[in-house]
């Protein structure tokens, strides 16, 4: 090489040990998904990311779910619920609902009201806890029921060492505050978590921590406490189970063992085991639900599991009864009592006096309605999930219940037909091209349904436009959906009158007494019972009619004249408008027939007449009927056209563009 100019390299092969290039962006993002969901392989590709490991507890959550596989006899249980609850929208309200609910009377082992405690006090001021709640996004609901609850003579001092050793496993203090319940066969804790941490972060705690994690915690608790459980404890347990109609874990361990034709042996090698099998198996065949067929052998029934679980929701239920039934002036013996079920082909509607209001189950937020019905019986109503509706009703309440059928609407009917024809897309104005008889109002309900179907279930999407992609497939998606909900929404209620019967017979309002005078089909009533009551309260009110000049005394009786309920409507409205109009300081306008209105949807008015909104404009306001669309309205603007049965709400978005509603 003479000089540097000269030097001309030349690339050859490389000879260093080769160097695997960079992974993608997208690369690592998978592997890191992959190992996420529990490893690398064929096998981990086949399962999916679930999330376990995401939130506080993790770690702890995940050594305590490996220890659930051990259930030892001698173990003690303790069941935990747990259930995480959003508070946007109207969840606030429903918390602080929930919250009164927990401290109803007769909580207590003297029947008395619950009272909330804490960490350091015995009586937490409830509507604090709920300020609190203000903004936040969840918060969590554990119910802790040891199965020797009975044993413990105060439950306070479990729950506070419990929620210590959750607060030491998720690394934060928490906020909280709990009520014991007495009112059940076994005594439980309720448990409202806020879900802010200490650091006012939202609080999220991992799947695995929330499913196991709180139990055996609760366990280790409870078994350091009462210790483990003897053998002699055990016998005892399943010895009581041999003569109960329900699903027991007898039954459990009999349908394990069976063979492919439903065939079991009393024989066992334990001579403890080989009692309980023989002596439930012989309570089964007692009960029709097992066939002996010789040697000690006997066949199951096909519904055995079904019906015990039925019959012991049934005995639960009757329990209820008997125990709502003491606390009033007649014995269990002097009414009628049945229980409503709206699945039975033949199942009517239920017209009566609400008696009480409970939970059916915890958990489930699952709700019932004892009702003294016009046929002269207390009837038993499973009203599902119905917190919202059923915490408003005060005993005395007047309600009409009918069955919950999974049934298609026509409206959906409807919204399939127009969307097939259009290639799979709904709007008001394919509705009424498709349909020249139909008017805007009628396809606004459609509107309305495909809103209801988005919000509960998300069956359908709409675009920016305000169009409705609908699948081919939407009728079976909505008979499915509507099946689900049953679930949920076993019946549908109506409520009739907020106020006590005795309070309508002098009431200067258009009565649900009234409506049943001028109906021509009235509810047939039975001379017993609240039947009996609903006759006599309507001949005074007769009389009443009668002396006010709402009502003519003719030769067959008074005469109700054509505008009679709506006479009565006016003068209660005109006296609730009048406090209204002090109070805001507005005048009042009464809206006539096809008059639009439009302002800001304030609330909602109970009155004895029903339910009104009140909406209000610039320089005045106006009550209207109110409808359940409204419940997301509140304080938003609306508008809507008076109609002669009410009023039609502009709801959604309408053929001009987004609707002031």
């Amino acid at each position: 090489m003479a000089d540097d100019e000269s030097l001309i390299p030349r690339l050859g092969r490389q000879r260093q040990q080769r160097i695997r290039p960079a992974k993608r962006y997208l690369s690592r993002v998978l592997a890191a998904a992959n190992l996420a969901r529990g490893g690398a392989g064929k096998a981990a590709r086949k399962s999916r990311f679930t999330g376990s490991r995401i939130g506080r507890g993790a770690g702890i959550g995940r050594l305590l779910a490996s220890r659930d596989g051990y259930r030892g006899a001698g173990r003690r249980r303790v069941i935990v619920k747990a259930s995480i609850v959003r508070l946007a929208g109207k969840g606030s309200s429903a918390a602080a609902a929930h919250l009164r609910y927990l401290q109803r009377d007769g909580t207590t082992r003297e029947g008395e009201r619950g009272a909330l405690y804490g960490r350091d006090s015995d009586a937490i001021d409830g509507p604090a806890f709920n300020r609190r709640l203000a903004g936040d996004r969840h918060q969590f609901r554990f119910i802790v029921s040891p199965e020797d609850g009975h044993q413990y003579e105060d439950l306070k001092p479990l729950a506070r060492r419990l929620m210590a050793r959750m607060e030491e496993d998720l690394g934060s203090e928490l906020d909280w505050v709990a009520v014991d319940h007495f009112n059940t066969g076994h005594p439980h804790t309720h448990i409202v978590v806020r879900g802010k941490d200490a650091t006012g972060a939202d609080l999220v705690i991992a799947r695995d921590y929330l499913t196991v994690g709180i139990r055996e915690r609760a366990t280790e608790l409870v078994e350091l406490d009462l210790g483990p459980r003897t053998e002699r404890e055990v016998a005892q347990a399943l010895r009581a189970e041999i003569g109960q109609e329900r699903l027991t874990s007898i039954d459990r361990m009999l349908l394990r063992s069976a063979d492919i034709n439903r065939i079991v042996s009393s024989d066992h090698a334990r001579a403890v085991d080989q009692s309980l099998r023989a002596g439930r198996l012989g309570k089964l065949e007692r009960l029709g639900l097992a066939t002996s067929i010789g040697a000690g052998r006997f066949r199951l029934a096909p519904d055995l599991a079904d019906t015990l679980q039925r019959m012991g929701e049934r005995g639960d239920i009757i329990r209820t009864m008997q125990r709502e039934f003491s606390g009033r002036d007649m014995p269990p013996a002097a009414a009628e009592q049945a229980i409503y079920d709206p699945a039975l082909p033949e199942a009517r509607s239920l017209v009566g006096r609400v008696a009480a209001h409970g939970l059916a189950d915890e958990h489930a937020d699952h709700h019932y309605l004892i009702v003294d019905a016009v046929d002269g019986r207390s009837h038993y109503v499973a009203i599902g999930r119905g917190q919202e509706v059923a915490s408003g009703l005060a005993p005395g309440a007047i309600v009409r219940i009918e069955p919950a059928r999974a049934e298609v609407r026509d409206v959906d009917r409807t919204i399939a037909r127009i969307a097939a024809a259009n290639d799979g897309r709904y709007d008001i104005d394919a509705h009424l091209s498709q349909d020249p008889r139909a008017t805007e109002a009628f396809a606004e309900a459609h509107v309305r349904r495909l809103e209801a179907l988005r919000r509960k279930a998300r069956l359908v999407e709409r675009d920016a436009s305000g169009r409705w992609t609908i699948p081919a497939d939407h009728l079976e998606r909505v008979e499915a959906c509507e099946k689900a909900q049953l679930r949920d929404r076993p019946v549908s209620l109506a409520i009739l009158s907020t106020q006590p019967l005795e309070k309508l017979v002098h009431a200067e309002a258009a009565t649900w007494i009234d409506r049943e005078l001028v109906s021509g089909s009235p509810e047939p009533l039975r001379t017993a019972g609240f039947g009996r009551e609903v006759g006599t309260a309507q001949a005074q009110r007769r009389q009443w009619l009668v002396a006010q000049g709402f009502a003519e005394d003719g030769v067959d009786g008074p005469a109700f004249p054509r505008g009679m309920l709506a006479a009565l409507q006016r003068r209660e409205l005109l006296r609730v408008a009048a406090q209204f109009s002090a109070e805001l300081n507005l005048p009042f306008v009464e809206l006539a027939d096809g008059e639009a209105v439009e302002g800001i949807c304030r609330r909602s008015v109970d009155m004895v007449s029903g339910r009104f909104t009140l909406v209000e404009r610039a320089r005045d306001f106006a009550l209207v009927p109110w409808r359940p669309v409204l419940e997301r309205q509140l304080g938003k603007t609306v508008a809507g056209i008076m109609r002669e049965d009410g009023i039609s709400w502009s709801i959604g978005r309408r053929r001009e563009g987004p609707s002031i509603s």
